[in-house]
């Protein structure tokens, strides 16, 4: 009898330099007992060829099939794994740009998440994190701020971009472990 393939949980990010661009993926089992992070700068490239480069890395990371769950901020990514990938291979890598077949952008990156996705289920969703908005404090900005400090809680302007990631895994882990096997796609 065959297991049920692995889950983990795939984030990217990325950043833009002034001649490089940053990325770095976490890969972490939905149990938590495994966690992968990887990061480097890549001379020349910048924008959504980063954003999906970061994410071929961290499906190609992976050494036997598995239930990816991809958390991007990226809307290109997204779409071109919900719909664009199957689409393009069907019509020859090529897609339908004002009236005429051109190629698709980032092509090599695109067949290689084409490969990737033979071997791996991956279910892509979106996260935005915007900064936080900034007021200037006076005495009666800072008593509610006391007030849960003096309670044990924590001000919810305290969370960093990292912990903020961390309870949107926790939220989605819930709500996946929450499903049924016949409500699973």
């Amino acid at each position: 009898m065959i297991g049920e393939a692995p889950r983990y949980y795939l984030f990217s990010g990325s950043k833009e330099g002034a001649d490089a661009g940053h990325w770095k993926f976490v890969l972490r089992h939905a149990d938590g007992s495994q966690r992968l992070t990887a990061e480097d700068v890549e001379p020349g490239v910048c924008g959504e060829r980063l954003e999906l480069l970061t994410i071929v890395r961290g499906l190609e990371a992976l050494d036997q099939p598995s239930r990816v769950t991809l958390m991007t901020s990226s809307s290109y990514v997204r779409e071109g794994i919900r719909r664009g990938v199957v689409e393009w291979r069907k019509n020859g890598w090529r897609w339908e740009r004002f009236g005429q077949m051109v190629p698709v952008k980032n092509l090599d990156l695109w067949q290689r998440v084409d490969r990737a996705m033979q071997f791996h289920q991956v279910d892509c969703r979106t996260y935005r994190i915007d900064p936080p908005h900034r007021r200037p404090r006076t005495a009666t900005s800072e008593a509610p701020r006391r007030k849960a400090r003096s309670r044990g809680q924590r001000p919810a302007m305290a969370r960093t971009v990292r912990q903020a990631l961390e309870c949107c895994i926790e939220r989605i882990a819930s709500r996946l472990r929450g499903r049924t096997a016949s409500s699973v796609r």
